[in-house]
């Protein structure tokens, strides 16, 4: 067991909280992230999205959809977010061909990288810290693996995404209010013990 370090709001690699580990927190890293916008009911703009994109749209509310580094992730019906986790070799790249090829299949697309940061969760105690500060019930019944959906955190908005069967939740939030999120999640996370361990790309579920 990793030694114990009292300062819970730290973002350094090690074990906080109490002495059982019930919790593992980390940042999930992201290379580029690009919300596209269009008519789902479009057939030639769905396949123009997945040939360009290289991931299918989701098409049914509150889910997402996996390409090899590309993660797809339903927002509204006529709006969803890529997150890339690697910038080599990507798939969102050449933003400005992408843009043009997209406005002609009568789409759009906005390049939002800088607008947000990934946290992921994962441990037997994962629902009931998400719990404490969020209204969705995030059993895995109701929240399944695969699905992902907005709401707060604390007083933060906040899109969770449940990753695996761990369970592993990736929450992505605001970049302005990102250190907010951690000190609010090591604060629920303490009383289990919990390990931070160093950032990994989003689309790893460990």
């Amino acid at each position: 067991m990793s030694e114990r370090n009292d300062d819970i709001e730290s973002m350094a690699p090690g074990h906080y909280g109490v002495e059982a580990t019930g919790i593992t927190l980390a940042e999930a890293t992201m290379a580029t992230a690009w919300n596209v916008q269009g008519d789902p009911a479009r057939a030639s703009f769905v396949t123009g999205v997945a040939q360009l994109f290289g991931v299918p749209l989701p098409l049914l509310p509150n889910m997402t959809k996996r390409g090899n580094e590309v993660i797809a992730f339903w927002l509204g019906p006529r709006s969803w977010l890529l997150v890339e986790s690697a910038p080599v070799p990507s798939a969102l790249d050449d933003f400005g061909a992408k843009r043009d090829a997209l406005n002609a299949l009568g789409g759009a697309v906005f390049d939002v990288s800088a607008s947000r940061v990934a946290y992921r969760i994962r441990g037997a105690q994962t629902e009931t810290v998400l719990a404490k500060s969020c209204p969705l019930d995030f059993h895995p019944g109701v929240f399944p693996v695969g699905g992902c959906a907005q709401s707060v955190s604390g007083h933060i908005n906040a899109l969770f995404y449940r990753q695996d069967a761990a369970p592993t939740f990736v929450m992505l939030v605001a970049r302005s209010f990102a250190r907010d999120v951690w000190r609010g999640l090591c604060r629920s996370s303490a009383q289990y013990g919990y390990d931070v361990v160093a950032p990994r790309p989003i689309a790893e579920a460990r």
